[in-house]
């Protein structure tokens, strides 16, 4: 059965990577959520998609270079603020306790994110009853990736790319991928073929449309992740 995840929480219809747009993704009752994280200046991880403000706050400058606190004083669409990956947990936790189980995909975006991401899993697995089958960490940066995996080797990883690479299947399953991550535009019935015979599960994104989403569901991929997941 095809797990449903959240893009940035459900970002077709609330600002993406806020509180806002993960309570309505818990709403839609996904399967899982995905989000992007950064370290700031401050030390705290912080759940961003750029590196910079720019796009997605009425602010500018690097996620990098600001604090916590300068970050919090920046409105993320409709009142929203940036959350930390601490409070998104936190409210996917609450869910949790009410009957409404989900799992996480974080992406590490920024350097240096693979272990205070690790650390942080540990204390949700440690401290609140969660398993290491409840995250999925991702990423384009495979350097960050394979220091996630040599900190943390329980936790599923999936190795993101836009598009087909040559060698990629091969060079995920030596890497020890859980998943290939790709955009449903650059996947056919081959590739997901040679995925699954390596052992590899298929996660595609950028299905918005009623035919993308029906597309990947022909192709027989395990993951599909949308703005939209109401449409899944």
């Amino acid at each position: 059965m095809v797990i449903k995840v959240g893009h940035r929480g459900a970002m077709g219809y609330e600002p993406e990577n806020t509180l806002r747009s993960f309570k309505k993704a818990l709403d839609i009752r996904v399967d899982m959520i995905e989000l992007d994280v950064y370290v700031c200046k401050s030390g705290e991880l912080v759940v961003i998609h750029d590196e910079t403000v720019n796009r997605t706050t009425n602010g500018k400058g690097k996620v990098e270079d600001k604090t916590l606190t300068e970050l919090k004083e920046l409105d993320a669409g409709k009142g929203e603020k940036i959350p930390t990956l601490e409070e998104v947990l936190d409210l996917a936790n609450l869910s949790a306790q009410e009957g409404n189980k989900i799992k996480v995909n974080i992406e590490l975006k920024g350097e240096n994110t693979a272990e205070p991401v690790a650390k942080m899993i540990d204390k949700y697995i440690e401290e609140k009853g969660w398993s290491y089958e409840d995250f999925l960490v991702s990423s384009f940066n495979y350097k960050e990736l394979q220091k996630f995996e040599k900190i943390e080797s329980k936790i599923k990883t999936g190795f993101l790319s836009e598009k087909t690479p040559r060698n990629f299947i091969d060079f995920a399953e030596k890497a020890g991928a859980y998943s290939v991550n790709i955009p449903i535009e650059h996947i056919d019935n081959e590739f997901v073929e040679n995925a699954h015979d390596h052992g590899l599960k298929v996660y595609v994104w950028r299905t918005n449309s009623l035919e993308d989403i029906k597309k990947a569901k022909l192709l027989d991929v395990d993951y599909i992740c949308s703005n939209f997941p109401d449409k899944i």
